[in-house]
């Protein structure tokens, strides 16, 4: 616990420094860029879609029915713009991270090492292409994962603890790679990431509940107005991309600090 909570003290100090803010320009300008198309193009339409879905499969009565029971009757008119949301949200998460795992966090390895770890050698046991692969392979479990979740949003406490649960082994899965890729040899990594599963889990789990916030974000704004529908999709990439960048910081501090540990434990 020593190590997660130095790890963070250190990540939250370099959160703010401007070249780790200069960091997340480049994958929010891709995020928004994607997303802003592909809401333009294929938000109504989709709309439209579950518009027609629920009125053929009966949708409209069983959300009703679930809704009232929960004291939300207010939220009937907005069944259709929240279920296009929920869909939609695991997509921007998974495409934040990737952007995010591709683009920024060599960068903040260098730079975490440079200000921390300056004499620890760096094996390169990963690649680009590497990182590349374990995105994507965690974006297809994720998504897979997220969609037989959605029925638990009928009780938001479940939901967070689900959300948060996902996003722990989302970024455990993910950012544990890119945090050793150029550092550790693949024996060690592989070592670090068996070692330290539980640890890395919480970090994740951790990050996962202020993960939760944007997504809250969006669909309790949208609720006041589709019209915000849009520019609260892009304030929910910017609110991803700011946590995601701390959560990478925080890993890169704890994945490196338990690689020279390691090592010191092999030359010992």
């Amino acid at each position: 616990m020593n190590m997660i909570a130095r790890a963070w003290s250190r990540a939250l100090r370099s959160q703010f420094s401007g070249r780790i803010l200069l960091l997340s320009l480049l994958p929010l300008a891709l995020s928004v860029l994607l997303w802003g198309g592909l809401l333009w193009m294929y938000l109504q339409p989709l709309l439209d879609w579950l518009h027609a879905l629920f009125a053929d499969y009966g949708g409209f009565a069983a959300s009703g029915s679930i809704l009232s029971m929960l004291g939300l009757t207010m939220l009937k008119a907005m069944v259709v713009p929240i279920a296009a949301m929920l869909l939609l949200l695991p997509l921007m998460i998974v495409t934040s991270l990737l952007f995010m795992g591709v683009v920024a966090m060599p960068a903040i390895a260098r730079h975490v090492s440079r200000r921390q770890y300056p004499d620890l050698e760096a094996k390169q046991g990963g690649s680009m292409l590497g990182s590349l692969g374990v995105n994507l392979f965690a974006m297809v479990v994720f998504i897979a994962l997220w969609l037989v979740s959605l029925p638990l949003y009928a009780v938001p406490p479940l939901a967070l603890a689900a959300h948060a649960l996902l996003w722990g082994w989302l970024t455990a899965r993910v950012m544990g790679y890119d945090a050793l890729a150029a550092h550790a040899s693949v024996e060690e990594r592989r070592e670090l990431l068996r070692r330290h599963r539980g640890q890395l889990l919480a970090i994740g789990t951790l990050s996962g509940l202020a993960g939760a916030l944007p997504g809250i974000a969006w669909i309790g704004g949208a609720v006041l107005s589709v019209v915000l529908f849009p520019l609260l999709a892009m304030l929910a990439i910017w609110l991803y991309i700011v946590i995601f960048l701390f959560t990478g910081l925080w890993f890169q501090y704890f994945c490196l600090e338990a690689l020279a540990a390691l090592r010191a434990e092999s030359a010992g």
